[in-house]
């Protein structure tokens, strides 16, 4: 990834980008907000929160639906994970698609996941602790997912844990047949 450059994505509004980094020899700083080459960009974030997650845990694929949906911007403080995003817009040209980005702590970059885009992760080493920025509050009754392995996604290994949650989540087949839409760019 170029330094300052937003990387291209299959999916409309998804965001990757470099996170600033400062190495010297007290150890790194980094800064995954605000951005300056982005100053007129900033969603208002409402809540933050990370999880610790062990090698080949699977969480997501989480998203709220609208009018509670939200922007969610993604950062692997430590370890390594393969960040998926699965574009759940309907009338989307690329609805039902995902992609994967390689999120590691060695490297920081950051994911800005658009609402309407279901987010997950599976952690390919020890300790991995994903920080997560999203733009509105937690409305229990708007929380939903996709079934972590109902829409084509080639996980790095089979999974070492799920939660009882997400396993119960909608498959994409019954999640597109519930017709839900109006999200917001």
């Amino acid at each position: 990834m170029t330094p300052g450059r937003v990387e291209a994505t299959d999916i409309s509004g998804l965001r990757h980008l470099p996170a600033f980094r400062a190495d010297d020899d007290r150890g790194r700083f980094v800064k995954v907000h605000p951005r300056a080459d982005e100053p007129t960009w900033d969603p208002g974030w409402a809540e933050t929160y990370y999880s610790t997650s062990k090698r080949g845990v699977i969480r997501g694929m989480h998203l709220q639906l609208p009018p509670h949906d939200h922007h969610k911007l993604v950062h692997c403080m430590a370890g390594r994970a393969i960040d998926v995003i699965l574009d759940l817009r309907s009338g989307s040209p690329t609805f039902g698609r995902h992609t994967t980005i390689e999120l590691g702590a060695e490297t920081p970059e950051v994911v800005v996941v658009p609402p309407g885009c279901a987010h997950g992760f599976q952690a390919v080493a020890d300790n991995t602790v994903m920080l997560y920025l999203v733009s509105s509050v937690h409305a229990p009754t708007a929380d939903t997912g996709i079934v972590w392995d109902s829409f084509g996604c080639r996980w790095p290994s089979p999974p070492s844990a799920v939660s009882t949650r997400d396993e119960g989540l909608p498959t994409l087949a019954e999640f597109a047949a519930a017709g839900h839409s109006g999200w917001r760019e």
